[in-house]
């Protein structure tokens, strides 16, 4: 028999959908409405009437807004909310019910039904134990609690299957269930399952740079996309969206991050490529016939810390000699300025460019000569001030960004007869550079060139920061000084062994500055089967040399299957292997390669057109090589010959093979025609499941 308090959670249920279902049908209303206001000021627009134009913008901006609501209210349907929170409230002398959802719902605008999951109340939910304890406010003060309460509901499809009172088996449970579904092709959210972890991550302070190692499986991509959400909705007064830019590896990776941002009601951000942002920066700098081109050969050295240190010392020595500060003197009127009214000046704009504080020392000499000319002629004046008009500047040298790199490159190997960046200098001078050397521009662009500050970003979010060394960190930091970074990474899974990051040391060197600033560890994967995991564990020890051990989510699954084949029946393994996983109806399956040219080549003989969707995440098989997995996860994984041609023993190997493997959700086939390679000789648990 049903117990009062299961009726009562009933009847909520039903109210609280009932208030969502008015909700639709008033912004759908509201919608057709704006949408023929819209379209006639369009018309407006194109017959020149009035102000048309301005009313176009904002009646548009409403329309945002409407569709925006509409959509939060027509995803509530399906489960208004997850959580509940009953405390008193210690600051204010009341008590509080709140029930906490993925959108935040109102009653006729104004009465809060369901807590958006980012209002700063809602932190209670994910962090706070039964009995005293507080919530922080952006901007204000704590406020104090004393929490009787927190219950997690399991409801879908508007109906509520039961609920749990502060109870961690249980809410694992309701997270081993959530784990356990297919993955659709978009990104998903977790603010459901959000671990506490995870949550000190999203609700950390804004105004600090963040560094995560998390393992595989984590939620390094969902964490920081929630992480922009909560701060967008939590410091609206503070940031615009335009002010946000995720960096990612890949347009694949790029293309699945978008995917999961109008669920987290992130809208107008900037996403690009590593190898986007420093042409994005550099403006007008970055010459039309400049071109990004893989890495040459030297980038193993000019991927790390000390090359690009080396560089910034160059500048300023460049910058010393071409300023030869020392005091101004006329014979007419004495000292015009003085070098310690210059390195005074200097302390003020420690950040200018050479150019910058060119010209802030030149308006300094004419302020100084209209005062020191105050009793003289016009003439005198006039003479004065055309003979100190331009009295430093360096335009005379004829300096240019590659020309000045290049001098550089060349210093370099006469300090040191072992460098040699001959390919780099040949493809410089021929205006192809790799993404290192297009930071080494944007450097150099800073140091010297620069007319104004870039205040374009406020706030950089960066995906598989691994794959790229500290160079492209530290010239970010320097365009961007005012900026603040949350970098995401995974030194266990750098594809780019020698030009990557094998471990954070350098990194937290080049970004922290501050004591505010945090380093975080994410230890438990939420993604893959135990099976999947240990399976993954034994390449991880030869990936990490011990570090970063993955801590599993108990989530058992079908064993790893690893079926061999003659050479001349692979091709139809993979084949009748496909047809099995297909009919247990997985939503995403990856058949993952070592190369470009493999990957080409089986979608070749699968059927698959080679330009379909090669920079998409979509439902149903995709044949990838390894590297462009990075930060995408399928229900299913099927690893094309893992052997020893394809991975050799050596942790640059291991670190692609623990990415493919680590792809996996539910199940994991390994299709060969030779042995395995060293690096899973001593798997356990894994057997042949398809002959």
């Amino acid at each position: 028999m049903m117990n009062q308090d299961y009726q009562e959670e009933l009847l909520h249920l039903e109210s609280c959908l009932s208030v969502i279902q008015e909700n639709i049908r008033l912004y759908e209303a509201r919608e057709q409405a704006s949408r023929k206001e819209v379209t006639a000021l369009f018309q407006a627009v194109r017959k020149g009437e009035g102000d048309s134009y301005g009313q176009l913008v904002a009646s548009q901006n409403i329309l945002e807004h409407v569709q925006n609501t509409l959509r939060k209210n027509r995803s509530a349907l399906h489960q208004p909310y997850f959580g509940r929170i009953f405390y008193d409230d210690l600051t204010y002398e009341a008590s509080e019910c709140c029930y906490i959802g993925k959108n935040g719902i109102s009653k006729n605008q104004t009465d809060v039904i369901v807590v958006d999951w980012r209002a700063p109340v809602a932190n209670v939910y994910y962090e706070n134990s039964l009995g005293n304890g507080h919530y922080a406010v952006p901007g204000s003060s704590d406020v104090e609690i004393d929490l009787h309460q927190k219950r997690t509901y399991d409801i879908s499809d508007g109906t509520l299957h039961g609920y749990y009172d502060d109870d961690i088996a249980a809410n694992d449970d309701l997270l081993v269930k959530y784990l356990s579904q297919n993955k659709d092709a978009v990104l998903g959210d977790i603010i459901a399952t959000i671990q506490k972890e995870q949550n000190t991550i999203i609700r950390d302070l804004p105004s600090k740079n963040i560094i995560v190692q998390g393992v595989a499986g984590s939620g390094k991509t969902t964490v920081a996309l929630h992480r922009i959400s909560y701060l967008l909705y939590n410091y609206e007064d503070l940031y615009k969206p335009s002010e946000f830019c995720i960096i990612g590896s890949s347009d694949m990776l790029l293309h699945y991050i978008r995917s999961g941002l109008p669920e987290l009601d992130v809208h107008h951000i900037h996403e690009m490529r590593m190898d986007e942002i420093f042409p994005y920066l550099m403006e007008k700098a970055w010459k039309k016939q400049y071109q990004i081109v893989p890495d040459y050969p030297e980038a193993e050295i000019k991927s790390h810390l000390p090359f690009i240190r080396a560089l910034d010392r160059f500048l300023t020595e460049l910058t010393e000699e071409a300023l030869n500060l020392s005091d101004i003197t006329d014979p007419d009127l004495g000292v015009v300025l003085s070098l310690e009214s210059m390195l005074e000046a200097r302390s003020y704009h420690p950040e200018d460019s050479l150019y910058q504080f060119e010209k802030h020392l030149n308006e300094r000499i004419l302020s100084r000569l209209k005062f020191l000319c105050t009793e003289r002629s016009s003439d005198f004046k006039k003479a004065k001030r055309q003979a100190f008009r331009k009295y430093f500047d360096s335009s005379v040298h004829k300096w240019t960004v590659p020309g000045l790199y290049l001098a550089f490159l060349t210093e370099l190997e006469e300090q040191d007869s072992s460098l040699d960046f001959s390919a780099t200098k040949a493809g410089v001078s021929k205006g192809k550079t790799d993404v290192y050397d297009a930071a080494a521009f944007g450097l150099i662009y800073r140091r010297i060139f620069q007319k104004q500050d870039q205040d374009v970003f406020s706030q950089i979010f960066i995906d598989e920061a691994q794959d790229f060394g500290e160079t492209v960190y530290y010239v970010l930091k320097q365009m961007l000084h005012d900026c603040y970074f949350t970098i995401m990474g995974d030194v266990s899974q750098n594809i780019r062994y020698e030009t990557g990051m094998n471990d954070w040391e350098q990194l937290k060197e080049a970004m922290f500055d501050s004591p505010k600033d945090s380093f975080y560890l994410l230890l438990k994967s939420y993604r893959n089967t135990i099976e999947i995991s240990r399976f993954a564990g034994q390449v991880l020890q030869r990936a990490s040399q011990g570090g970063y051990q993955i801590d599993p989510v108990i989530r058992h699954g079908q064993p790893v299957s690893i079926l061999q084949a003659e050479p001349s029946g692979l091709f139809y393994q993979l084949q009748e292997t496909l047809r099995h996983v297909r009919e247990k109806k997985f939503e995403t399956i990856a058949v993952i390669c070592r190369t470009p040219e493999e990957a080409a080549e089986l979608k070749s003989g699968l059927g698959i057109p080679l330009e379909e969707d090669d920079n998409s995440f979509h439902n149903g098989v995709m044949v990838l090589p390894v590297s462009l997995t990075k930060g995408l996860e399928f229900d299913c994984v099927i690893l094309w010959k893992p052997d020893e041609d394809h991975y050799q023993d050596h942790p640059k190997d291991a670190k692609l093979l623990y990415v493919a493997i680590t792809r996996a959700l539910h199940e994991l086939y390994l299709l060969t025609d030779r042995p395995l390679t060293p690096l899973l000789l001593t798997s356990t648990g894994s057997e042949s499941v398809l002959k």
